[in-house]
């Protein structure tokens, strides 16, 4: 059953995804050879503070009895790591790669988003690899304006996946949000049966959902990892995870943690360079970004 939003609702959420731009702002600046994971951990726990907003990560409870909460504020997911890398004295080196991804309530509403960064140069097929996960969701956010059911969207998502060369992980999905971090509907970023007969939802005024590709250079399939949260690509090469939050309004598709306009840095004292460096999170909450 889908949660729509109304108008103010997604101008609500819309604060709580500043807050989530922000950050990734802050994380994004950290990263680079030398640096540990738990530094970056701490500066965006250090803006959540600041901002008054609550992690939606740290103490989130495991799916499983028994096994730990996540620990951290942020994933942060390195190379053959897919999702819920946890944060700790692990130091990134040149030619890395690392996926952050993390959200905050702020005033009672969510936002969610996740980037993947190089460190420093990294190889030609790696970067190929970032490029067209990152537009692989760009290419999403583009069709939900256009589309009228999910599926019409997770279809074209993997075929662009699979016309590259890559993997369409498909053990972990993106979802609704709203109040909470994940409500339904689920939402996969590639289709099959099961789900046009049974998951496949209206994309429609109100419908807000965390849109999140997640990409591997090899193939598809992820292992559980020791610490009971990290998920790795099996065959040990690269992966890949962008992630918007997107609602749907009466005037197409609105990126919620994406840059600021001008009026909305101002009201929030954002400083105009944070504003001009978003590389990573393109696009604003008017105009969706275009794929190269």
């Amino acid at each position: 059953m889908r949660n729509l939003k109304s108008s103010r609702e997604i101008a609500l959420m819309r604060k709580a995804g500043l807050v989530v731009w922000e950050a990734h702002q802050i994380a994004g600046r950290a990263v680079r050879p030398g640096v540990a994971t738990q530094h970056i951990n701490d500066a965006v726990e250090a803006l959540f503070r600041r901002r008054g907003a609550t992690p939606l990560f740290k103490n989130y409870p495991h799916g499983q009895k028994g096994k730990p909460p996540f620990p951290g504020v942020i994933c942060t997911s390195v190379n053959e790591e897919v999702v819920h890398g946890i944060p700790g004295p692990r130091v990134l080196r040149e030619g890395d790669v690392i996926s952050i991804d993390t959200g905050c309530r702020l005033n009672g509403w969510c936002g969610d988003a996740a980037v993947t960064h190089p460190v420093g140069p990294v190889a030609p097929e790696t970067q190929k690899l970032l490029d067209v996960t990152r537009q692989t969701l760009e290419l999403a956010a583009e069709l939900m304006g256009s589309k009228p059911m999910w599926s019409d969207v997770a279809e074209q998502m993997a075929a662009y996946v699979a016309d590259h060369g890559f993997s369409t992980v498909e053990c972990f999905v993106g979802h609704g949000i709203g109040r909470e971090m994940h409500e339904e509907p689920q939402v996969p970023n590639f289709v099959n049966r099961r789900f046009r007969g049974y998951g496949d939802f209206a994309l429609e005024p109100g419908l807000v959902i965390a849109v999140e590709p997640m990409v591997n250079q090899g193939s598809k399939r992820v292992k559980s990892m020791p610490d009971h949260w990290t998920q790795s690509a099996l065959d040990g090469k690269p992966s890949a995870h962008f992630e918007h939050t997107i609602a749907i309004t009466a005037d197409g598709p609105q990126l919620l943690t994406a840059a600021p306009s001008a009026e909305e840095a101002s009201a929030m004292e954002i400083d105009p360079a944070d504003r001009a460096s978003d590389a990573p999170l393109r696009g604003s909450q008017s105009k969706i970004g275009q794929r190269p």
